[in-house]
């Protein structure tokens, strides 16, 4: 199966993935889940049909799919839209992300004595996958104060979730490289990479919304962000920055200051990525190794457990901070468990960047994405019955 075209790679993922997305919403579950599932089968645990060293030669894929993601999570972060959000909806978003990052880093951080591995998981776990969420609202029809506020907030996390990672990662990788250096060293590095970062997403932002003011065709609109959008990712591996960041802060700039005009051009660019994005989750499951459990073991308890705790006492805080009503107070940071689409976005970024160095970066890349893969089982789950007990008992669906 090695000499495996990547065309029939591509193309087989993209069928089967819908396919089982599609199968699995006929149960009124998120189809992301249906990609998972579909990869899981196919890879190296059960089927072996998509081997790693099939899926190596899809790794462009990877690369576009991420590219579309982080451009579609800058493109909603807009000013008008976070105007319209209100305080209440950023403060617990930016909790709720950094309670979940915090509690893991320090708990994986005490339990394996790698502060880069505890920066790793904890980025990890600050991400909250929308679908399911949304997938139970849509179900149930709720309609409430909770139901507004939940859907505000798991629209900004994923943003967050990027720029925490943008940090963390580069800290980490600072500790692996030059093992023995200061925090103080290992800080600068970082905020020289994240600041350059900012810099070339917003200089990139700011041209593409000069050409895109001057377009007049739906098609120059989509054509331009796609354009630059690869040039983005090409700048950011030709100078070792953050492509994940530097996408999203072009998207965010370039939008803002020509959204009219893009409206329609990421409409068409969600509907024209839907079938990479649908593939990358496909082959990014194929990455999950059963032999890996005994491995992590309680860490991977211990990655769950603070994460849930994280995101329920950072969601309750920024509630309480932002003067929420009570039901909002005590239930919205139930409704933040399911984790798999961004969460794994960020797995296989840890892998392309941490993979080169030696047998501990492997080592973590794959207990990373594993870690993600396995607690998903749970996340998704309870997380979706989670959210449908606090809509129930906050008075907005009715069984």
């Amino acid at each position: 199966m090695e000499n495996i075209s990547i065309l029939l790679v591509v193309g087989s993922a993209i069928v089967i993935s819908l396919w089982a997305g599609k199968s699995l919403n006929r149960f009124r579950l998120p189809v992301v889940i249906g990609y998972v599932l579909a990869g899981i089968i196919l890879g190296k645990s059960f089927l072996k049909i998509l081997t790693p060293q099939v899926i190596e030669k899809a790794s462009l894929i990877n690369d576009l799919a991420l590219g579309v993601i982080a451009f579609l999570i800058g493109a909603e972060f807009n000013f008008s839209r976070l105007r319209n959000l209100g305080k209440l909806i950023i403060l617990i978003a930016l909790f709720e992300s950094s309670g979940a990052f915090f509690l893991v880093f320090l708990s994986v951080s005490l339990l394996t004595h790698k502060v880069y591995l505890g920066l790793i998981l904890g980025a990890v776990a600050s991400a909250t996958a929308p679908a399911v969420t949304v997938a139970v609202i849509n179900q149930y029809k709720a309609k409430g104060e909770l139901t507004s506020t939940l859907l505000g907030v798991v629209g900004s996390d994923d943003a967050i979730a990027l720029i925490i990672y943008a940090f963390a990662s580069s800290i980490a990788y600072g500790f692996m490289v030059h093992q023995g250096i200061s925090f103080k060293q290992a800080i600068i590095y970082p905020f020289k990479e994240i600041s350059l970062s900012l810099i070339l997403g917003a200089g990139l932002g700011i041209i593409l919304s000069y050409f895109l003011n001057k377009c007049k065709e739906r098609q120059d609109y989509f054509s331009l962000i796609v354009g630059f959008l690869l040039i983005g990712e090409g700048l950011s591996w030709e100078f070792n920055l953050s492509e994940l960041l530097v996408i999203m802060v072009m998207a965010m700039v370039g939008v803002n200051l020509s959204f009219r005009k893009v409206e329609q051009s990421l409409a068409s660019l969600n509907i024209a990525g839907f079938p990479i994005i649908a593939s990358f989750f496909c082959l990014a499951s194929t990455r999950l190794d059963i032999h890996l459990i005994s491995q992590i073991g309680f860490l991977g308890f211990v990655y769950l457990f603070f994460r849930i705790l994280g995101k329920y006492l950072g969601a309750r805080l920024g509630a309480k901070i932002g003067k929420a009503n009570l039901n909002i107070r005590k239930y919205i940071g139930l409704c933040l468990w399911p984790q798999i689409g961004v969460a794994l976005a960020l797995a296989i970024v840890i892998e392309r960047d941490f993979s080169s160095l030696g047998k501990e970066g492997v080592f973590i890349s794959n207990l990373a994405i594993n870690i993600l893969l396995f607690t998903t089982i749970f996340t998704e789950t309870l997380g979706a019955l989670a959210t449908r007990f606090s809509l129930l008992k906050s008075r907005e669906i009715n069984l």
